[in-house]
C-alpha cells in the first residue's frame, strides 16, 4: 500500500514550490470519507486512491490533479458531495472529479449500452479537461493490477474493455509507459495460457538475454564515446503483449522470435540523432524495410524519434530507437509531458495542438445517433497504424492503413467529400475504394451533382468520413420523410374535405402534434412519411381540433370504396403494419416469404416497407432503425411463388414421381430446371404456387419420402 508521503516527494520532486497542503488535506478528507471500507483484496479502500494519486505524481500531473485522483471515487462510494469537494478543495479540482465520477445511476438497457456511455460521457469530461481521462486512466491501472480478486467473467470483461479503450487511448495520448502495462495486464486476463508461456520463456532465457543487452548497451556506448556525441543508452526486453503481437503478425513460434530485445539511445539534439543512425548502420547492417522516421513525420499523438532494426554482434535482430532527451519524454507520458510546464492554470485540449483528432472526436460525438455509434466510431479512432500521403501541393496527411481516397476528400473538407466523383493517385485516375499507400499524391475530383450514397460506407475507414456520411443520408432520408409524410396527409385530407396545409399555416396541426407527444409538427410529418403512424389517426386527432364540438369527433368521413379499393392497391395484399394504412409495401425477390412464414418489413427509401422473411440472411446486413413489425393478415386465396431444391437419384420416372405430387395437392408449377451432376445424381429445382408456408412444407414432406429422392429443401432463391 502506497503512503502519502511517497506522493508528496514524487510531487516535489517535479516542482519545488508545489501546493502540498491541497494535496495533504485531500488525503486526510478521503481517509475520513472511506473510513471503514475494504476492498475485494482485503485492503482498506484507501489503498486504491492512493495507488492512483501516486500513479499521477509518477507521471509528473499538477497538485489539482493528484488531489482529484485521492478524492476520485469520495462522491460515489462516500456521502460526499461534489459542492463539499468545490467548497473544501475549489472549482479545478471539483471539475475533474465530476468528471470522473461514474454514472452508474443512470438506468440503461443493458450492459453494452452501459459501458458505451460511461466511455462516451469520459470522452465529453475530456473535452473541458484533459485531466480527467488522465485520472480515469491511473485508476483503470490500479484495477486492473488487483483484478485477481474479481470473478472470472468480471476479469475477462474488464480486460477486454481495457484492451479495447483504454490502452488505445494511453497510446493515442502518448503516454507509451502506461499503455504497456494496461496491455499486459490485459493480456494477462484475456490469454492466460500464452500469457503464461512468454512469462515461462522469458525467465529460462533471462540470462542469454541479458548478456546480449549488455554487450550492445557497451558497444552503443563506446560509438558515442569514439565519436565525442553526448547521450545516454538503455536496453530492455519487449513487453508481453509486444512479442505476442509479432509472434500473432509474423506467424512465429517464441524460439523463432529474433527481435525481442529493444536499445534506446538519448543525445541532445536532432543533429546527433542522424549521426548516430549513420554510426549503427555502419557498424551493424540493417534490415532491410525496417527503418522508420518518425521524426521528420511525427506519429499522430506527437511521437517523434528513429527506428532502426540491424543484425547485432550475435547474430540477433535487435531494435534501436534514436531520440532526443525531449522527445523521450513525450513519448513516454504524451500528454502528461506539457503539465511539467505549465505554471499556472489547466491545460485543456485546445493547448494541445498534436491532439487534433481528439478536436475531431469531440466535434463529432454530437452528429452520433447514439452511444453505441459512438464507440464504433471512436475505436475506428483509435485501433490504426498511419498512412502518410501528400496533397497535389506538396502538404502531408495522415491517415489511418487501408484508407481510401474518400477518406482523404473528408479529410480535406466536408464539402470535398460530399462532392467527390473521383480521385488521381499520383497523376493516375483511380477507384474511390483504393488503399491508400506511404508517400501517395492523392488529388479528388469534386462534382457539384455527386452526393454520398449508401455504398461509399463500404470504402472508408476513417471515423471522420463514416460519421459525415452518415449525417448525410439520416438528413436525406429525413427530408424524404418529411415530404413523402406531407404529401400522404395531404392526399388523404382531401378525401376527407380536411385542409392539412391551412391546418399547418393555423397551427391546429401543432396542436395535433402536441396532442401525440411528437416535438414539433416536423417531427409528426416525419413519422407518418417513416410509417410510424398512419396519416388516418393524425387526420383524426386534427378532425377533434377542428371541430371540437362536434358530436362526431372521433372520425371524419370514411373513404369511399373507390378510395378504399385505390388504398389497397398500394399495399402488398395479406400483409399489416399494426397501425399503418396505406403504406407501399412489396416482398423480397431474396428470400419471398409466403403466409405462415415468421416475416419482418424494412422500410426502403422511396419503395415504402419490403417484406422479407424473418430468417434471411440480408436482414442481418440491413439498418435496426428502419426494420418495422409486419404480420400476415389471414389467409389468402392469393398464391405465392415458392422455390424447391432437390437431389434425387437419376433413375427412370423421377421427374414423374415428383410431378405426380404436385398434381395431388393441386399445385401448379412455374418454372422447372434440370442438370445432371459429375456423380450422376439429378438436381432438380422447381418454382411453384403454394397458398401459404404450412402448405409448402407439408408438400416437401411428401416428397421427402419418394424412394429416389436423396434431399430436399426449400430454395430461398426462387
Amino acid at each position: 500500500m502506497r503512503r502519502i508521503q511517497e506522493i508528496l516527494d514524487k510531487v516535489s520532486a517535479n516542482n519545488s514550490d508545489a501546493n502540498l497542503e491541497l494535496i495533504q488535506h485531500a488525503y486526510v478528507y478521503a481517509a475520513t470519507a472511506h473510513a471503514g471500507q475494504t476492498r475485494l483484496s482485503g485492503e482498506p479502500y484507501l489503498s486504491h486512491p492512493l495507488a492512483v494519486g501516486y500513479t499521477l505524481a509518477d507521471m509528473g500531473f499538477d497538485e489539482p490533479t493528484v488531489a482529484a485522483g485521492l478524492l476520485h471515487d469520495t462522491v460515489e462510494d462516500t456521502k460526499a458531495t461534489i459542492e463539499e469537494i468545490d467548497e473544501n478543495f475549489g472549482e479545478e479540482v471539483a471539475d475533474i472529479v465530476d468528471g470522473v465520477t461514474k454514472i452508474s445511476m443512470i438506468p440503461f438497457e443493458n450492459k453494452e449500452e452501459a459501458q458505451a456511455e460511461n466511455i462516451r460521457k469520459m470522452i465529453l469530461a475530456m473535452s473541458h479537461d484533459m485531466r480527467v481521462l488522465m485520472v480515469k486512466l491511473a485508476d483503470r491501472l490500479h484495477n486492473m493490477s488487483t483484478l485477481d480478486f474479481q470473478k472470472a467473467h468480471k476479469q475477462r470483461r474488464i480486460a477486454q474493455e481495457t484492451m479495447d479503450i483504454y490502452a488505445p487511448l494511453a497510446n493515442r495520448l502518448g503516454l507509451n509507459v502506461l499503455k504497456r502495462r494496461l496491455e499486459d495486464l490485459s493480456f494477462k486476463y484475456l490469454r492466460p495460457d500464452i500469457y503464461n508461456q512468454i512469462e515461462h520463456w522469458l525467465d529460462n532465457h533471462q540470462v542469454v538475454e541479458k548478456h546480449i543487452i549488455d554487450k550492445v548497451v557497451e558497444m552503443l556506448k563506446e560509438i558515442l564515446s569514439e565519436n565525442r556525441i553526448e547521450g545516454q543508452v538503455y536496453g530492455r526486453i519487449k513487453h508481453k503483449y509486444s512479442i505476442y503481437k509479432k509472434m500473432q503478425s509474423q506467424s512465429l513460434t517464441l524460439d523463432e522470435m529474433h527481435d525481442i530485445m529493444a536499445f534506446r539511445v538519448l543525445v541532445k539534439d536532432i543533429r546527433d540523432c542522424y549521426a548516430v543512425l549513420g554510426l549503427v548502420h555502419a557498424q551493424w547492417r540493417p534490415v532491410y524495410g525496417r527503418f522508420k522516421d518518425y521524426i521528420s513525420m511525427p506519429k499522430a499523438n506527437g511521437y517523434q524519434s528513429l527506428h532502426t532494426t540491424v543484425i547485432g554482434p550475435e547474430g540477433e535482430r535487435i531494435e534501436i530507437q534514436i531520440r532526443t532527451e525531449e522527445m523521450h519524454r513525450q513519448a513516454e507520458h504524451g500528454v502528461a509531458a506539457h503539465w511539467l510546464y505549465k505554471e499556472n492554470g489547466r491545460v485543456n485540449s485546445k493547448d494541445l495542438e498534436q491532439f487534433s483528432w481528439l478536436r475531431e472526436i469531440f466535434e463529432r460525438q454530437g452528429e452520433e445517433a447514439d452511444s453505441r455509434e459512438f464507440m464504433h466510431s471512436l475505436k475506428l479512432d483509435l485501433f490504426k497504424d498511419e498512412v502518410y500521403v501528400y496533397t497535389p501541393a506538396g502538404d502531408v496527411k495522415e491517415l489511418p492503413e487501408g484508407a481510401t481516397p474518400l477518406d482523404f476528400a473528408f479529410l480535406i473538407h466536408t464539402k470535398v467529400g460530399h462532392h467527390c466523383s473521383g480521385a488521381k493517385i499520383n497523376g493516375k485516375l483511380a477507384p474511390l475504394g483504393t488503399e491508400l499507400k506511404n508517400g501517395d499524391v492523392v488529388e479528388i475530383v469534386t462534382d457539384p451533382a455527386r452526393n454520398p450514397n449508401r455504398d461509399w460506407l463500404k470504402m472508408v475507414k476513417t471515423a471522420r468520413a463514416r460519421s459525415r456520411i452518415q449525417h448525410y443520408l439520416r438528413t436525406e432520408e429525413r427530408a424524404h420523410a418529411l415530404n413523402l409524410g406531407r404529401e400522404l396527409l395531404e392526399k388523404e385530407g382531401r378525401k376527407v374535405s380536411l385542409n392539412v396545409a391551412r391546418a399547418f399555416k393555423e397551427g391546429q396541426l401543432a396542436i395535433v402534434a402536441q396532442d401525440m407527444n411528437y416535438d414539433g409538427v416536423d417531427e409528426l410529418i416525419a413519422a407518418v412519411g417513416y410509417a410510424h403512424i398512419t396519416p388516418r389517426r393524425v387526420l383524426n386527432r386534427l378532425y377533434a381540433v377542428l371541430h371540437p364540438d362536434s358530436p362526431n369527433t372521433q372520425e371524419p368521413a370514411p373513404p369511399t370504396l373507390k378510395e378504399s379499393r385505390e388504398a389497397a392497391r398500394n399495399r402488398t395484399e395479406g400483409v399489416g403494419v399494426a397501425g399503418v394504412d396505406g403504406v407501399l409495401m412489396r416482398f423480397a425477390k431474396c428470400c419471398n416469404p409466403v403466409p405462415g412464414d415468421p416475416i419482418i418489413g424494412y422500410i426502403s427509401r422511396g419503395m415504402g416497407i419490403t417484406v422479407h422473411r424473418a430468417d434471411c440472411p440480408n436482414v442481418a446486413n440491413m439498418e435496426p432503425e428502419r426494420l418495422i413489425s409486419v404480420h400476415w393478415e389471414g389467409e389468402e386465396e392469393k398464391p405465392y411463388e415458392a422455390g424447391i431444391f432437390i437431389i434425387a437419384q437419376n433413375v427412370c420416372g423421377v421427374l414423374a414421381d415428383v410431378s405426380q405430387v404436385f398434381s395431388a395437392q393441386n399445385i401448379n408449377i412455374t418454372g422447372i430446371n434440370m442438370a445432371i451432376q459429375v456423380d450422376g445424381r439429378a438436381r432438380l429445382r422447381f418454382t411453384v404456387e403454394v397458398k401459404n408456408a404450412s402448405q409448402l412444407y407439408r408438400l416437401i414432406e411428401q416428397i421427402r419420402v419418394l424412394p429416389s429422392i436423396l434431399e430436399v429443401v426449400r430454395d430461398t432463391e426462387a
